[in-house]
Parts: C-alpha cells; sequence; structure tokens
C-alpha cells in the first residue's frame, strides 16, 4: 500500500463487540477486524481489548494514520476523551479513554458518542454529504441520535445532545431503562418491540411470524417480523407501520424544535425500508408546523455494515480535515 495514502482508525466500541478498521479519506475500508468486547470484565480488560484490535490491523501495513476515532456508548467529554457511564459496560464510570489510547499509540485519538460518530459518518461520507442540516436517528436496541447543523456536530452543554430515543411521546406510557416513561425507546427500541409482539401475538395465530419463528419466541427478531411483511402477512405489516407512527411523531417534535426537517436512518429496525419509511414521513408531515410540513424528507442511512468504524475515522477528517 502506498504511503502517500492518507488513511484513519475508527474503533466501534459496542457491548458485544468492538469493531476496528483502517478508512480512506475516501471512505474506503482498507482492512477491519472484530474482537469480542468482553464487557464484564471490567475496563481494563475491554481497553486492552481495543489495543489488541487495533495493533492486529496496523501489522503489515504502511499508511499515512491520521489519527484515531472512536465511537463509544455513553457521555463523551471531548477534551479528555472521557467515556461516562456507557450501558452495559460494569465498572465504566469515568474512563479516559481517549488519553490511555493516545499514550498507548502517540497519533491523535479523537472520541465520541456513537450516534454522534454515526452523524458525523454520515456527513462525511454517506446520505447526508449535500445536506447542511440533519438529524440522525439510529434503530437498534436503543434508539440513538446525532444532530448537524450548519455542517457541524451540535453536541449540546454537556456532549449528550440528540437523545432521540427519550423524547416522550406519552408521559403515562410503558417505563424506559432510563427511568423515564412514554419515551419513544420504549416503543421501538428492538427488545421492547420483541416483547410487545410476544404479548400480542396469540391474538394473531394465522400470522406468519408464528411460522417463520417456529413457535419459539427466542427466534423472534426485527428480522424476522420484515420478512413476514414482505409475504403480505397483516399483522407484521401493521407492526411496521406502528414504528413509523411512533418515530414520525417524535421525529415531528425534533422538527419543530430545531427546525430541521431531514432525517437519517440506519440500524437494524432501519432494514424495514420503505413501509417504515413512508409511515415515518406521514406521521411527522402531519404533526410539524405547517411551513415545515412538506419539507419533511426521511433517508436511509448509507454506510450499512461499516457504520461504527467509518463513522470513528470520520471523527478524524471532520476535526482534521
Amino acid at each position: 500500500m502506498s504511503k502517500k495514502i492518507k488513511c484513519a482508525i475508527g474503533v466501534d466500541l459496542g457491548g458485544t463487540n468492538i469493531k476496528v478498521g483502517i478508512v480512506s479519506s475516501e471512505g474506503k475500508t482498507i482492512k477491519k477486524t472484530s474482537l469480542i468486547t468482553e464487557a464484564e470484565k471490567g475496563p481494563d480488560n475491554v481497553i486492552n481489548q481495543i489495543k489488541k484490535g487495533i495493533y492486529s490491523i496496523l501489522s503489515g501495513n504502511e499508511i499515512r494514520l491520521k489519527g484515531i476515532g472512536i465511537g463509544a456508548p455513553g457521555v463523551v467529554t471531548l477534551e479528555t476523551g472521557t467515556v461516562q457511564n456507557p450501558p452495559n459496560f460494569p465498572g465504566w464510570e469515568k474512563i479516559e479513554l481517549g488519553k490511555i489510547i493516545k499514550k498507548e499509540f502517540g497519533f491523535p485519538v479523537h472520541v465520541e458518542n456513537d450516534a454522534n460518530a454515526a452523524a458525523v459518518g454520515e456527513l462525511i461520507f454517506g446520505a447526508g454529504q449535500k445536506y447542511d442540516s440533519f438529524v440522525m436517528v439510529t434503530l437498534g436496541t436503543g434508539v440513538g441520535g446525532g444532530v448537524i447543523m450548519d455542517k457541524k456536530l451540535f453536541r449540546g452543554e454537556f456532549g449528550a445532545a440528540g437523545e432521540i430515543g427519550h423524547i416522550t411521546i406519552d408521559f403515562n406510557g410503558p417505563k424506559c431503562n432510563c427511568g423515564s416513561f412514554g419515551c419513544i425507546e420504549a416503543y421501538i427500541g428492538n427488545q421492547y418491540l420483541v416483547n410487545s409482539i410476544k404479548n400480542e401475538l396469540p391474538a394473531h395465530p394465522n400470522s406468519l411470524i408464528n411460522e417463520l419463528i417456529e413457535q419459539d419466541y427466542i427466534n423472534l427478531t426485527p428480522k424476522i417480523i420484515d420478512m413476514a411483511a414482505q409475504r403480505g402477512d397483516e399483522y407484521a405489516v401493521s407492526v411496521i407501520k406502528n414504528v413509523g407512527r411512533y418515530l414520525g411523531a417524535a421525529l415531528a417534535s425534533v422538527s419543530n424544535l430545531l427546525d430541521i426537517s431531514t432525517f437519517i436512518i440506519g440500524g437494524g429496525v432501519a432494514g424495514f425500508g420503505k413501509p417504515l419509511f413512508d409511515e415515518v414521513v406521514k406521521t411527522a408531515s402531519s404533526r410539524v408546523l405547517k411551513p415545515l410540513q412538506n419539507r419533511v424528507k426521511v433517508l436511509p442511512a448509507r454506510l450499512k455494515n461499516d457504520a461504527g468504524i467509518k463513522g470513528a475515522s470520520a471523527l478524524v477528517y471532520y476535526i482534521t480535515g
């Protein structure tokens, strides 16, 4: 590989896996690897896994490395690259991850919340390149978000801006893991969604979902729901439309608050595709202020499987150019 190729390393720190990749300034993934996070073993072990992944992809590659970007769950303090209280990471009250990785490798290290990193990734490499302002929404275990305003990431006072999953759509609604009630995440986060379907399926004995999961709820995933919907299952289609309505209602509030009408949606549940997106647009458009109604736009995220790695690496290019 030519030494002239400008590259960055992206680290996607997940609760189950750590994904590490080398990404060129054009957004091409040159090399990548994945390791088990082993979060239950504590911060030191996880940090060693990150180091191991970085050493692994650096081995045998002659590259012009601009820096290392890390997308992590939890609230992040930029100056020190400190990650605070990420969910599903025991013992991570306050870890200066950026300082630790910089000391190990000597390159500039940029740490950011993973949903914010996803937003920057779509801004630099993906569906957000031609937009000045947009809101990134990640649909998975939780519902995350990142806000881009005038080509810049909006972080808020403490770096916690964009927590779309914790917008309340019904203050008498179900309890969310955050401790509040009626959050959008408590309706469409993966586990909440699966639990809701488990409760409803007995009333839909003819649904294809029953056949596809082989009558075993452990097999129930958003992918199964999508498969059933694509085969015309009415109940599965209604589930997807309901997800779109809930999300559309939340995004209408975001649009009214920020005067941003473009939304980029990624993550596993986004795999529902057009039926989901159409319902989001329909609902959001009906709920935003009148001047915004014709401006609501919902786009699929473009970075797909490498979104975490590319988003993290994009932090380097976003900051250093």
